[in-house]
């Protein structure tokens, strides 16, 4: 009998968004309980984190939708005088709480990454070394930074393949 996976998906928001509902050609928008879902039966996602780069009050339905579909949500912390004025930027925070749990010993099996951003590479590297790296998931694969590419195949999956998109798109309505 094969033992459940026990992964964590860190996810960052800002690159999801743009990389799916707001790219130039073909935009489409991800329903956040399908791909909770999806994560949870492709990956082994048992807890999954959503970062934000501030909380805006004229948000809120949009924060309420992450959580009811399962995520835990972070938002990055700002002074007031940066407020509006600096895009999300949850890099570092991701880094950081990826560590974290690994330092203190958290059990979990592995790290799925969300995100084409290269800021990520050197702590993908360190996952790969240490066998904790599951899976990075491009938002978009043919925007994903080169700095993967090394990785080969195994290490990463692209969120707009076909399959995958049919799987986790909205639907509309009729």
């Amino acid at each position: 009998m094969e033992k459940k996976r026990n992964n964590y998906a860190f996810i960052d928001g800002q690159n999801l968004h743009m990389a799916t509902a707001k790219r130039d050609v073909d935009p489409w928008k991800i329903d956040l309980t399908r791909f909770r879902i999806y994560l949870e039966r492709k990956y082994g996602v048992s807890k999954a984190y959503y970062f934000l780069g501030f909380l805006d009050e004229t948000q809120q339905k949009l924060y309420e939708n992450i959580q009811s579909a399962g995520f835990i949500l972070i938002f990055r912390e700002h002074t007031s005088l940066m407020l509006g004025k600096k895009k999300g930027n949850v890099d570092s925070d991701i880094i950081l709480h990826v560590m974290k749990k690994l330092y203190q010993k958290e059990v979990f099996d592995g790290v799925v990454l969300v995100s084409g951003d290269g800021d990520y590479k050197q702590l993908v590297d360190f996952l790969v070394e240490e066998k904790r790296l599951e899976k990075i998931l491009f938002p978009d694969g043919s925007r994903a930074s080169s700095l993967y590419k090394k990785l080969g195949a195994p290490c990463f999956a692209a969120l707009d393949e076909p399959g995958t998109r049919k799987k986790i798109e909205l639907k509309k309505a009729p």
